[in-house]
């Protein structure tokens, strides 16, 4: 019973017409929609992903509109973008997905804003050859909050994921133990124009796209700063 009605509420997500089959316009709309998310954060100040975090970021995702919705059994979805640290800058993006259910008693939907931080060198790319749970493939928690983290050091434990999310403005760690990211390779090879291991990608082989600079050098600006303001 619980299997079947998160299948429908997923079902009835998936159907949405705005997760409907990608054009390449729709595409540059949610990395820009990233570039927004991130500009935001960012600049909040005390209450933005710390410094410190950002300094040693080797990958982030950025998930625009993560929509959860719920009727006693809940589902969430969404779609976004990756960037990867590499030898020569930050990497291209590439597209994922996430999914998740939930259960318990619970009603009504909303939107958020996710950040996700890799924070060792198994990064996304490693992660993302498979479908991967974060808190079960990926160790992950509920990043902390503000320009400065020297008292909140417990993040460093064996953390490899570090999970933010934006909802009405308020911005604080999440936990995301159970939903899904999957590669999004559809999507991926449509904005990149032609077929590209997500490996190879991440890497730094295949060149940033025009329509991505602005967001891959917004990442780069602000690990740059927080680098040096370490």
């Amino acid at each position: 019973m619980k299997k079947t009605a998160t299948s429908i509420l997923f079902a009835l997500l998936l159907s949405s017409p705005a997760l409907a089959a990608s054009s390449r316009d729709d595409l540059q709309n949610r990395i820009d929609a990233a570039k927004t998310v991130l500009d935001q954060i960012l600049a909040a100040n005390d209450k933005s992903i710390p410094m410190d975090i950002l300094a040693q970021a080797t990958c982030v995702g950025i998930v625009p509109g993560f929509v959860k919705g719920a009727f006693v059994f809940g589902a969430q979805y969404g779609q976004g973008v990756v960037t990867c640290r590499t030898g020569h800058g930050w990497s291209a993006p590439v597209f994922i997905r996430m999914a998740g259910g939930s259960w318990g008693l619970q009603i009504g939907g909303q939107s958020t804003d996710l950040v996700l931080v890799a924070v060792n060198d198994r990064g996304f790319q490693d992660l993302l050859k498979n479908k991967f749970k974060i808190g079960g493939d990926a160790a992950a928690t509920a990043g902390p909050v503000g320009r400065n983290t020297q008292a909140a050091t417990d993040w460093k434990l064996g953390a490899e994921l570090l999970t933010y999310s934006r909802s009405k403005g308020l911005f604080a760690g999440i936990d995301l133990d159970g939903t899904s990211v999957s590669q999004n390779k559809e999507d991926t090879e449509l904005y990149l124009g032609g077929p590209h291991s997500f490996e190879s990608v991440l890497r730094g082989d295949v060149p940033v796209p025009a329509g991505a600079v602005a967001l891959v050098r917004d990442v780069a600006h602000h690990f740059v700063a927080a680098k040096n303001r370490k």
